[in-house]
């Protein structure tokens, strides 16, 4: 069983920045891919970035690229997103989650076995 404890959401100015973290559990966390999904009122969840266990692939919804940047600690069992120029269309609860698949990254949902409890990220205009 991974547990994972999102952290680091916030109120924040649009074109502001905040750094989400996720800290896992489990030792294995370096052999797991990890993902960063979020969920706003009205929408369905959607895919926002992905990171390969090595963290030498990454992925990005084309909403995000070029302004978020997912990362990972190993040593530190963590994951990170980074979110620059941030946008009131960006404002969701943001999910990170854990596959037992391959190396990845992966984009689906459905590929991811494990979720952390959600952090909100507000951003006003």
């Amino acid at each position: 069983q991974v547990q994972l404890v999102e952290s680091g959401g916030g109120l924040v100015q649009a074109g502001g920045s905040l750094r989400l973290s996720c800290a896992a559990s489990q030792r294995t966390f370096s052999s797991r891919a990890m993902g960063w999904f979020r969920h706003a009122p009205g929408k369905e969840r959607e895919f926002v970035a992905a990171i390969s266990s090595s963290g030498g692939r990454t992925n990005y919804a084309d909403s995000v690229k070029g302004r978020f940047t997912i990362s990972r600690d190993n040593a530190k069992n963590t994951v990170y997103l980074q979110m620059n120029s941030l946008k009131p269309d960006d404002t969701a609860v943001y999910y990170c989650a854990a596959t037992t698949l391959g190396s990845g990254p992966f984009y689906y949902s459905r590929h991811y076995d494990y979720w952390g409890q959600g952090t909100q990220v507000t951003v006003s205009s």
